[in-house]
């Protein structure tokens, strides 16, 4: 029995914090930093608008304005990841004829712990103009994951100004505006730089100032040495304009995604994606790097170094550490999710599939040319590796590599689709844990016969009965894959995309069987009959692989991963239908995902909408999708692999 209420819901309820959209949002950018505004570079009229540094958000509002007239934006234009420059007019300080006769430029760059911006002022008016132009920043020092979750608050700072410096102190994190020339003063929360003007008749002036950005308890650092690829030559490579003006993005985002750990300054990994990823993440830089070796194999080798020194060593519970085990994601501090009950350890080991993609990126890397000196480096992280393959990665002791949340803070779902809806029956069920994922048991079967290729080769006499138990080992997982995985349903017969606690195959039809492809678990016949399941009508948008069927219970195209589009998922089928043979199919599904990419201006989201292309003439963003993401940006590698010249064509 229900009563009627008394007041209505809008008198008696305050909404929930949201996670900000960002799909009208404009980053610069340069890992560590990040600087998200509007179209005009004005910071404070989106949730997530800032400038950040690390896993903080230092400023909350910025803003140039002039005096005497409204700024009139007119254009955005991005120059690379690290540079954008906005032009606006001012008619209030203009003469009465039709065309605009005073511009303002404003040129903003990014660089490690640095913001610097340029206003030029340029009149065709023929009398001098006297004005104002004005910037004022409220200072904030809210926790990334405040922000992320809508609940992001200032912390307490002071300030203290000495003629056009300005300096503020929030303890571990400060910043330092310089405004040349400016007359500096503290306003309420915020800091206000004034310049006063003079622009000469058929003249210009410009004013500048830079913001530089502290946090002592950073645990990565910007990469300092240059990219090795050259991104105008890698494009001019491409046959398909789509594609070369993708790469040129993607490249130059890889590029300011590169980071490094302090203590090893000459080691880079690839940076998970903005703005909530600026760190070190297992599965997603290994993933991004492996995309991307054909372009760069140091940066391979050194991923590779890098998660080497964080091996799990111990059995710990609280940080989902493990023997041998590879690292998932690396932090400042704990990170929490409210509302969600999840607080991840500032290490956090909770991956299923990092440690052997390792173990498949160092055989990549190998086979690429890694010189022999690196590999038999990194012979004891891959003991340990296929170690926890073996001792831990398999908790219920099925044979099949599975994963479970031990205390019920972590991830519950530890595959690449970790959101907690992600592994579902057809009917819309979710599935229990343990859960043993089809992709990771490829990945296992993959590392299993790489490891044993790599001891065989690199190794010791001692090695020689464990080579012999990874063969047999990834033999027998191949055979019972084949007799347990496999479901039929009315979308026909196909892996299913887990095994539930109960051992039961979870038979939703999900993009995760492209992972399969060219890990040699499958046949020839199922890799080819897999490759024609996931460009069905069911699982291809038209701009990509869907992650679920459509005709799956659960599935929705807004869904994060129940029926969206993710790229570098696609990248990956397509990968795996390159090693596979299959060509055709894979040029088929890199055609998708360039007409995405045109879609997206070339910058391509980490996720998009799954709604068919028949329905819409662009793809439909996921509007709270990170951007740019590195395994997105790698992918354009794969799609210029795929429409290479066919060797002997």
């Amino acid at each position: 029995m229900t009563t009627a209420p008394t007041t209505s819901p809008a008198e008696t309820m305050t909404p929930a914090p949201l996670q900000p959209l960002l799909n009208d949002a404009l980053v610069v950018l340069r890992a560590p930093t990040q600087v998200w505004s509007d179209g005009s570079g004005d910071i404070g009229g989106a949730a997530v608008h800032g400038v950040f540094h690390g896993d903080v958000r230092h400023v909350r509002e910025l803003t140039a304005t002039c005096d005497d007239s409204a700024i009139e934006w007119i254009s955005t234009a991005p120059d690379g990841a690290s540079r954008v420059v906005f032009g606006g007019i001012l008619r209030g300080v203009d003469d009465t004829t039709p065309d605009p006769k005073v511009r303002l430029l404003r040129d903003r760059r990014i660089a490690d712990g640095a913001v610097s911006e340029s206003w030029t002022v340029a009149s065709r008016v023929d009398r001098p103009i006297r004005t104002t132009l004005r910037l004022r920043l409220t200072p904030e020092f809210a926790q990334l994951h405040e922000v992320k979750s809508g609940h992001a608050h200032a912390r307490k700072a002071s300030t203290s100004i000495d003629g056009a410096r300005a300096t503020v102190d929030a303890g571990p994190q400060g910043l330092e505006l310089v405004a040349p020339g400016a007359q500096v003063a503290s306003e309420g929360a915020g800091l206000d730089a004034a310049w006063t003007v003079e622009i000469p008749a058929f003249g210009e002036v410009a004013v500048g100032w830079t913001l530089t950005l502290r946090d002592d308890t950073l645990v990565v650092g910007s990469a300092s040495a240059p990219a090795r690829w050259d991104a105008a030559a890698v494009a001019a490579s491409a046959a398909d304009p789509r594609l070369a003006r993708w790469l040129r993005t993607a490249l130059d985002d890889l590029d300011a995604l590169r980071l490094v750990l302090p203590e090893h300054p000459d080691d880079e990994f690839f940076a998970a994606g903005a703005p909530w990823f600026f760190t070190l993440f297992g599965r997603d830089s290994i993933w991004a790097a492996r995309l991307a070796l054909p372009l760069d194999r140091e940066i391979a080798a050194s991923t590779l170094r890098v998660l080497a020194r964080l091996q799990g060593a111990d059995d710990d519970a609280q940080t989902a550490q493990e023997p041998g085990k590879i690292v998932h994601e690396l932090r400042a501090s704990a990170l929490e999710i409210p509302g969600e009950g999840i607080v991840l350890p500032p290490k956090y080991y909770g991956s299923v599939d990092s440690t052997p993609l390792w173990v498949c990126l160092l055989a990549d890397a190998w086979r690429a040319g890694m010189p022999e000196a690196e590999v038999r480096q990194l012979l004891p992280t891959l003991r340990g590796a296929l170690g926890w393959i073996r001792d831990s990665g398999d908790s219920d002791g099925d044979g099949f590599l599975d994963y479970i949340d031990r205390l019920g803070t972590g991830l519950s779902n530890q595959g690449w689709k970790d959101s907690g809806d992600s592994i579902q029956w057809r009917d819309g069920r979710l599935a229990e844990g343990p859960i043993a994922l089809c992709e990771v048991q490829a990945y296992a079967y993959e590392a299993a016969l790489a490891g044993a290729d790599l001891l065989q080769y690199f190794g010791e006499q001692t090695d020689a009965d464990d080579i012999a138990f990874w063969r047999a080992w990834a033999a027998d997982l191949r055979a019972r894959f084949a007799e347990t995985y496999w479901v039929e349903t009315a979308e026909g017969r196909y892996p299913a995309v887990a095994l539930d606690r109960d051992k039961r195959p979870v038979d939703t039809l999900t993009s995760n069987i492209g992972h399969l492809l060219g890990t040699g678990i499958l046949s020839p016949d199922e890799e080819a009959h897999v490759a024609s399941l996931l460009r069905g009508e069911s699982m291809s948008s038209g701009y990509g692989i869907r992650t679920m069927s459509s005709d799956a219970a659960g599935y929705w195209p807004l869904s994060y991963h129940g029926g969206s589009v993710w790229v570098h998922d696609t990248a990956i089928a397509a990968h795996g239908m390159l090693r596979a043979g299959l060509r055709d199919d894979a040029r088929a599904v890199v055609d998708e995902l360039l007409d995405a990419a045109e879609g997206f201006a070339y910058r391509v989201p980490e996720l998009h909408a799954g709604d068919p292309r028949s329905h819409s003439s662009v793809p439909t963003p996921y509007p709270a999708a990170c951007r740019p993401q590195a395994w997105s940006a790698a992918a354009a590698v794969v799609c210029l692999t795929a429409l290479a010249p066919t060797p002997g064509a």
